[in-house]
């Protein structure tokens, strides 16, 4: 089979590798769809290689259809749509046994460390068949919408972490894809006010689609003020990063208000430092937090919430790309020109 395999920094190869088959406690799909993702690109361009095995196959957002059921497994049959979050936890490290398996220090991560969707079939090991790691998908739904329940998983993480009341006005730095899916969840949690800001005028006309109030462009109008003018002087209650710019984690400080909370939600540079003013924090007393990967339960809940239609993340999904382009659909995801990329073995 066709496979997008990850040869080193910066450098994807799309090669014929073996078809995989189902041994005892496994289960075999054809990939119906592997959504693109910033972390992807941050790949290809050479910025992320900690912890992806040379010779992996790419892609940890996946949904495909059963083709092979090994030995032992049950729950499974021949032609239904799944998909799963790609960490894979250990149960037994630190974390995993205080309630944070999505920073398992012992993770087989999908994409990562355990061959990928983008592939025109993809395995999943005896673990995560073992450890529930698989879902399976509501009536109705594309195998885009089911992989998409991985960037939403995140993000219902990080709303877990920044914790949105009912009435709270909500800042959210970045209209691209991640920050569409906060828009969406903050409105479902009550937030009154949600301000997008982001340079991009169709994104922010996208944005005010999915349950944002206010946009910004922050380019020509001050972000702090706007917030101020809306909120009597007093600032957000929740300020979101998804943006991997360090700058914006200041400008974060800057908006929210005294006892509001901060979340950089976007994966940075591992050589980015921010200067920040550790007095705002200080006097502030802001709650300032990260997000990283989804738990089970809360990939499960998104799964729920897109079968539910609570969550529209069909409307996200603009562009597929046929496996024989990945590297074009990759980098096509990066310019912003469409939302959600997805990769197909066909490319429908």
């Amino acid at each position: 089979m066709k496979a997008a395999i990850f040869v080193g920094p910066g450098q994807l190869e799309l090669q014929e590798i073996p078809d995989p088959h189902a041994g005892p406690g496994e289960v075999v799909i054809k990939v119906g769809a592997n959504t693109v993702c910033g972390t992807d690109g941050r790949i290809l361009r050479g910025e992320k290689s900690k912890g992806i095995d040379q010779g992996v196959v790419l892609g940890h957002e996946f949904a495909g259809y059963v083709t092979e059921v090994g030995s032992g497994v049950e729950g499974f049959a021949e032609g239904e749509l799944i998909g799963g979050v790609p960490t894979i936890p250990c149960l037994r490290c630190y974390y995993c046994q205080h309630g944070k398996e999505h920073l398992c220090t012992d993770a087989m991560i999908i994409g990562y460390r355990v061959n990928g969707g983008l592939a025109e079939y993809m395995k999943f090991p005896r673990e995560a068949i073992e450890r529930r790691t698989v879902f399976h998908a509501a009536e109705g739904l594309t195998p885009a919408e089911v992989a998409l329940a991985e960037p939403l998983g995140c993000v219902l993480n990080g709303a877990s972490q920044y914790r949105t009341q009912v009435g709270d006005t909500v800042v959210i730095i970045g209209a691209g894809p991640i920050g569409l899916l906060h828009a969406q969840v903050n409105r479902l949690f009550g937030a009154s006010q949600i301000i997008v800001s982001d340079p991009s005028e169709p994104r922010r006309q996208i944005a005010e689609q999915f349950g944002a109030t206010h946009t910004v462009d922050p380019t020509a109008t001050d972000l702090d003020g706007f917030v101020r003018d809306l909120t009597d002087g007093l600032g957000a209650h929740v300020v979101v990063v998804c943006i991997g710019h360090p700058g914006l984690v200041q400008q974060g400080f800057e908006i929210a208000r005294k006892g509001g909370a901060v979340n950089a939600f976007a994966g940075f540079s591992k050589t980015s430092l921010a200067e920040v003013d550790p007095n705002l924090i200080h006097y502030g007393e802001l709650r300032v937090t990260g997000a990283s990967n989804a738990s089970r339960a809360s990939h499960k809940r998104a799964l729920r919430l897109i079968g539910e239609g609570k969550i529209d993340v069909k409307s996200l999904h603009t562009h597929t790309f046929a496996l024989d382009d990945v590297v074009e659909g990759i980098e096509f995801a990066q310019t912003g020109e469409g939302i959600k990329v997805a990769v197909s073995p066909d490319g429908k």
